[in-house]
C-alpha cells in the first residue's frame, strides 16, 4: 500500500509540474491572439466539462469499490491495482482539461482566455489526489 501511495503521489507531482509547464509554454510561445470561432470555444469548454464528469464517474465506478475493499484488506492485490488505475485515470482526465487550454491557445485564443483551463486542471489534480483508504491506516 505504501509503495503504491508514494508512486501515485510522485505521478501527481509530475503532472502538476507539467500543467505549470503547459501554462508557461502557452504564455511564452503561443501565437498572437486571433479571432477563434465561438462555437469552437464552446465545444472545448463542453469537452472540459465532460472530463470533470468522467472524473466523477471514474471515482464512483473504480475508486469507491476498491477503497471499500482495501479498507477491509489492505493487501488485496486486485483492489490495489484498481485503486491505482483509478487514480491514474483521474490524473489523466485532470491533465486533459489543462491540455484543452494549450490546444485552444495554439489555435489562437488569448492567454487570459485559457488560464481557467490550466487552473481547473491544477485544482482537479490537487482535489482528487491520492488518499489512503480510511481503515488501511497503519
Amino acid at each position: 500500500m505504501e509503495n503504491v501511495l508514494k508512486l501515485l503521489q510522485t505521478v501527481q507531482v509530475a503532472m502538476l509540474v507539467s500543467i505549470g509547464l503547459y501554462a508557461f509554454i502557452a504564455g511564452r510561445y503561443g501565437p498572437a491572439p486571433t479571432i477563434v470561432p465561438l462555437a469552437l470555444v464552446y465545444a472545448i469548454v463542453a469537452l472540459a466539462a465532460a472530463m470533470v464528469g468522467a472524473i466523477l464517474l471514474v471515482r464512483r465506478v473504480m475508486l469507491k469499490p476498491a477503497e471499500s475493499t482495501l479498507a477491509r484488506d489492505s493487501e488485496d492485490a486486485a483492489a490495489l491495482n484498481r485503486w491505482r488505475a483509478g487514480y491514474i485515470v483521474t490524473f489523466a482526465l485532470s491533465e486533459a482539461v489543462a491540455l484543452y487550454g494549450i490546444v485552444l491557445r495554439f489555435i489562437g485564443a488569448g492567454f487570459r482566455q485559457v488560464v481557467p483551463f490550466f487552473i481547473a486542471g491544477f485544482i482537479l489534480m490537487l482535489f482528487f489526489g491520492p488518499r489512503r483508504p480510511s481503515n488501511a491506516i497503519g
